[in-house]
């Protein structure tokens, strides 16, 4: 019992792998081997070929990335493209996602790998139930207004 006190255990933390290949080995894959791990859905997308508008999107989040002083989060970039699959190439990077009203700003996570851009940016306000109002039922026909 008393080994167990004196000896702090060392935290491990869980080594993050997309569909079974680690995030160094997720960096260095070509566009081909990447397309051989996602869903049908991004496979289609990308077989079908990116747009100009994506390309510019990764230029300028390649852009942003190479002028930030290192270990410090690049400028973030605006985009429209809510409809753009997240590549591991985008990984550490900002993005100003935009939902109708407002950019949000999303920082760009391993775990977001060929998901969609706009999943991360809401484009609604969920509802905060209160008190029911006068006509939301018939018995509130009989509360008086005063």
């Amino acid at each position: 019992m008393a080994d167990a006190t004196t000896a702090p255990r060392k935290r491990t933390f869980r080594k993050f792998s997309y569909r079974g290949v680690d995030l160094d080995a997720l960096l260095d894959l070509s566009s081909e081997q990447l397309m051989e791990l996602v869903p049908a859905r991004v496979r289609r997308k990308f077989s079908r070929g990116l747009n100009r508008k994506s390309m510019a999107l990764i230029k300028k989040l390649r852009k942003a990335k190479k002028e930030c002083p290192e270990f410090e989060k690049p400028a973030p970039v605006k985009t429209h493209l809510r409809n753009m699959i997240i590549v591991p190439e985008m990984i550490g990077s900002v993005v100003g996602v935009y939902n109708g009203k407002v950019f949000n700003q999303v920082e760009i996570k391993p775990d977001m790998v060929s998901h969609y851009l706009g999943e991360f940016s809401i484009t609604y306000k969920p509802v905060q139930h209160g008190r029911p109002g006068i006509g939301a039922t018939h018995s509130s026909r009989f509360i008086p207004l005063k």
